[in-house]
């Protein structure tokens, strides 16, 4: 079988937008059920300036992958987590969403129409955005009377570029307790592009933000949930409503504990950093990717990365589920009709 491909440089890819062929839209009023969506060409779509998203923030977005396998097949990988989350973000943003089948369904149908822009095997992975907003005419500070969910594509290479260099924020703060930290609201994406360009300007890749009440504990990257290694125990931060409930984070403390590893969720002091043995980052867009250093207070602490370490034991052993080169005995992966 001939396998069509766009015209995309694979080797080139970096995780920026590549516009594709369709996207895929529903709409719903305030307290009523998602009608059936459609697809439509990729483009621009009207909003009503005083819609809940523009003016309120009431917006929900969600990120999951598409993976070409040798044999050229297309996986998805727990899609219906994704949905979930949405689902528990919606009722905290007091929205409409959609089930967990219409949600599925519309991220099959964009990858099934957009399936040429989906990467060849080990040149990237076609990154998948819903997002869900308040779009009704309305101006006082209340819930949307309309909601729009809309999901789109593009293929996308890697999300960080060489050797990944944190340094702890210790100003800002990404979440609050009681706040939206712990949902994929689109609030809390703006917030943190301040601290991430001060940093990027002193040479560092990303910032690790400390928690909110006593500023001692580490909670997550920008992007990206945390893990440190220390004597063969895995510690993460536990998702206590500021942190997200990554699905590469969970994924990666199941196949950890199937392998035998001691997993701890658990408050890490951000002092633990200074004899951590490794530190990795998880989640859709980095994947699991290993930390070179972190910097607290000007002191730099280097870890192990690479061949024979924890984090790319569990990077070899997600990457192969996903990518159809392992047997999926977890029963995660979804593959395209």
């Amino acid at each position: 079988m001939v396998i069509e491909y766009a015209n995309v440089n694979w080797d080139g890819l970096g995780f920026g937008l590549t516009p594709t062929d369709y996207m895929y839209i529903m709409n719903c009023s305030k307290g009523q059920k998602f009608s059936q969506g459609t697809l439509t060409r990729f483009g621009k779509t009207e909003m009503n300036p005083s819609s809940g998203i523009l003016n309120y923030g009431q917006g929900l977005i969600e990120g999951l992958k598409a993976y070409r396998t040798r044999n050229e097949r297309i996986l998805l990988f727990r899609p219906e987590e994704n949905a979930m989350r949405m689902q528990m973000g919606a009722e905290r943003m007091c929205m409409s969403s959609p089930t967990i089948e219409q949600f599925v369904n519309a991220v099959k149908q964009i990858v099934h129409s957009n399936r040429r822009w989906v990467p060849p095997p080990g040149k990237g992975t076609m990154y998948i955005r819903p997002l869900l907003m308040g779009n009704g005419p309305d101006l006082g500070v209340a819930p949307a009377s309309e909601y729009t969910f809309v999901t789109y594509a593009s293929p996308v290479g890697n999300y960080h570029k060489g050797a990944l260099n944190l340094v702890v924020e210790e100003k800002f703060r990404r979440a609050t307790p009681g706040g939206t930290g712990g949902v994929k609201a689109i609030t809390n994406y703006a917030i943190i592009y301040k601290p991430i360009s001060e940093a990027k300007a002193k040479g560092f890749t990303d910032v690790l933000f400390l928690d909110a009440v006593t500023g001692k504990y580490v909670e997550e990257a920008s992007t990206s949930n945390i893990f440190v290694v220390k004597e063969n125990v895995i510690s993460t931060p536990p998702t206590n409503g500021t942190i997200l409930p990554g699905i590469t984070r969970k994924s990666i403390i199941e196949i950890a504990r199937v392998l035998g590893y001691q997993v701890e969720e658990r408050a890490i002091l951000v002092e633990e950093l200074f004899d951590a043995e490794e530190v990795f980052c998880t989640g859709t867009a980095v994947v699991v990717n290993p930390v070179n250093s972190i910097t607290y207070q000007d002191k730099r602490t280097e870890y192990k990365r690479g061949v024979g370490t924890v984090g790319q034991k569990l990077y070899e052993i997600l990457t192969g589920i996903q990518s159809g080169c392992i047997e999926d005995e977890m029963g995660w992966t979804v593959e395209l009709d």
